[in-house]
């Protein structure tokens, strides 16, 4: 226990001389050395894991309290867990091979500051990961939230990049405001932001608002549905951001804040069914959404919404240790297919449509490789890192007494996965474009490193995690062989189709063709006519409430309508009565007395 202590926190030193490095680094001069002092924080790292996976001991160290004021106490320290020790690596692994990566793809003056952001991103994710409190979790959540603004903002002169980063930050704060929900429920009523402590006072009592408060912190952060848009509207940030932000931080924190809250909501089954019918139904819109896209970038984060959606039906089954599995694999996959999409992109000259894509399998045979290898794994392909969490999900979910609309929503959804995979790959690799385009190789010792390891950890990630996982977890049932080669004949079938899908489908269902390219509209609706409506009716009551307010009340009419009043007064004296006329003289009289025998 002590020795895994001393590890993790090991770790985290590691990381802040990490920081601190990256803090001094002179422009592009000392970018390699990021790369190795990450390189050895990743080696550092599976010292504690393999402990862990020798002697299946968890530890939670504190240190002395830090707050006490009255009934609450707060104790800072880690947790250091299976989840957390796992993903520490793979984050680790992960963005060391996103950072060599990017030494080749980022020529820019001050890419030294782009590499500081890439650090301190990491960083916030693993202090999220390993929190064992609220105070350090909201720390790293928040710190992933504020770096996602400014990285996807990078080229800061562009209108879109612009409008994306401030789509990421509001729609991360209408999450962010579940979480402080349930920060607050701690406060007022469990005295302590300990998460071991919460769980134990809750008492197996269900807990409405604080936990809705959890799903819609996730719902924000994962761009589950209602929320997605903004993790599109990334796409305009650099492709490396993208891959780092989709594979192993941002937008898996979500789904890891679900894990690690799940012991308090197991209990309520209508919490359960919210997670699974929300997943569902993003798995399966992110899904028909991408089978109609022609940027290759669009596809691939559509993709990215989907496979999250496939995780929350996974915690809606009951089995946040198959999500935590597939969220493990998919970070390999789905960070080789944003470099590859990368690769591409800048071969194309910052092209991005894959219809005017083909052929390149000729020019650019290694990536071309890897875009195969990463797309295969994401279908789901036997012996691939995604078949050995994927095929296990569905045959848990195909023997599992859950919502049939939920079941084939998902099933539809990863026929659907196979479509827009096998499409993409055709329309970009093989097939011949519809139109020339200038293509410029430009080859970089530094862009086959980062690929290799990731195309690795996409084809046997998944075998090693599935030989340590921990097999009491796992569901036990006995499988027929009709479900058992369900995933397989889904996998056969979807990419028979995709062929006739491209060539025949987008005329047959035009109007739903027109639907899921669109995004669902929802870009239109939510912020071109919602923020229209809500700018027209806040101009009406400007103009109509305190215009007339001012004007009227307070303003110039007041003091018109009194000096109007004042006058028609005055005029009332000069109507000829004599009465009045005697008064004044009478009156002026005795004031001209007054002030003559005052001055004498």
């Amino acid at each position: 226990m002590f020795h895994n202590q001393t590890l993790l926190i090991t770790n985290f030193c590691l990381a802040s001389i990490i920081f601190t490095l990256s803090l001094s680094l002179k422009p592009n001069s000392d970018n390699f050395k990021i790369t190795k002092y990450m390189r050895n924080a990743f080696i550092i790292s599976l010292i504690p894991l393999t402990i862990f996976i020798d002697q299946q001991t968890e530890s939670n160290s504190c240190f002395s309290s830090t707050f006490n004021m009255m009934s609450f106490n707060l104790l800072l320290g880690f947790e250091a867990d299976m989840y957390c020790l796992m993903f520490f690596s793979v984050s680790l692994y992960i963005t060391w091979s996103i950072m060599q990566f990017s030494i080749w793809y980022m020529h820019e003056p001050n890419n030294s500051l782009f590499f500081k952001y890439l650090t301190i991103f990491l960083i916030s994710m693993l202090f999220f990961l390993s929190a064992n409190n609220l105070l350090q979790l909201i720390i790293g959540w928040e710190g992933m939230g504020i770096m996602s603004f400014l990285l996807i903002n990078w080229w800061h002169n562009r209108l879109e990049a612009n409008s994306a980063a401030m789509q990421a930050i509001i729609y991360n704060r209408i999450g962010d405001t579940g979480l402080i929900i349930f920060m607050i429920w701690a406060t007022l009523f469990s005295n302590s932001w300990n998460i071991k402590q919460i769980f134990v006072l809750q008492n197996n009592t269900t807990l409405w608002l604080p936990l809705l408060g959890i799903i819609l912190a996730a719902v924000g952060k994962s761009a589950q549905f209602l929320l997605h848009p903004w993790l599109l509207s990334a796409m305009e940030g650099p492709t490396p951001v993208s891959a780092l932000l989709h594979s192993s931080t941002m937008v898996v924190s979500g789904v890891f804040l679900l894990i690690r809250f799940y012991p308090m909501m197991k209990n309520s089954q209508i919490l359960i069914s919210l997670i699974l019918c929300l997943g569902a139904m993003t798995t399966l819109f992110s899904a028909l959404c991408a089978s109609s896209q022609n940027d290759i970038k669009k596809i691939i984060a559509f993709s990215t919404t989907s496979q999250l959606g496939l995780m929350m039906v996974t915690i809606g089954m009951n089995q946040p240790q198959l999500a935590f599995l597939h969220m493990s694999t998919h970070a390999f996959f789905k960070a080789l297919l944003f470099l590859c999409s990368a690769s591409i992109i800048h071969t194309m000259n910052n092209e991005q449509d894959i219809r005017k894509m083909g052929t390149l399998y000729s020019i650019l045979p290694f990536t071309s490789s890897c875009t195969i290898i990463s797309s295969l794994a994401l279908m789901g392909m036997p012996f691939m890192s995604g078949f050995y969490s994927k095929d296990l999900i569905l045959e848990t979910l195909n023997m599992s007494y859950i919502n049939a609309w939920a079941l084939s929503s998902t099933i539809l959804a990863t026929a659907l996965t196979t479509i827009y995979s096998t499409r993409m790959i055709l329309l970009s690799l093989t097939l011949y474009p519809n139109m020339n385009t200038l293509i410029s190789i430009k080859k970089n010792k530094n862009l086959f490193s980062p690929l290799i390891r990731l195309s690795l950890g996409s084809i046997i990630f998944g075998l090693i995690i599935t030989m340590f996982f921990l097999p009491e977890k796992q569901p036990n049932f006995s499988i027929t062989l009709n479900n058992k080669i369900l995933p397989m004949m889904l996998l056969i079938i979807s990419s028979s189709l995709t062929l006739f899908y491209i060539n025949n489908l987008k005329s047959m269902i035009l109007p739903s063709f027109m639907f899921t390219s669109m995004s669902g509209y929802f870009p239109t609706i939510f912020h071109r006519s919602f923020s229209h409506t809500i700018f027209s009716f806040s101009k009406n009551m400007s103009s109509s409430l305190m215009d007339n307010l001012w004007y009227e009340l307070l303003g110039p009419k007041l003091i018109s309508n009194n000096i109007s009043k004042s006058s028609s007064n005055f005029n009332n004296l000069s109507q000829g009565m004599i009465n009045n006329y005697i008064s004044i003289f009478i009156l002026m009289l005795l004031v001209s007395l007054l002030s003559s025998t005052l001055l004498s």
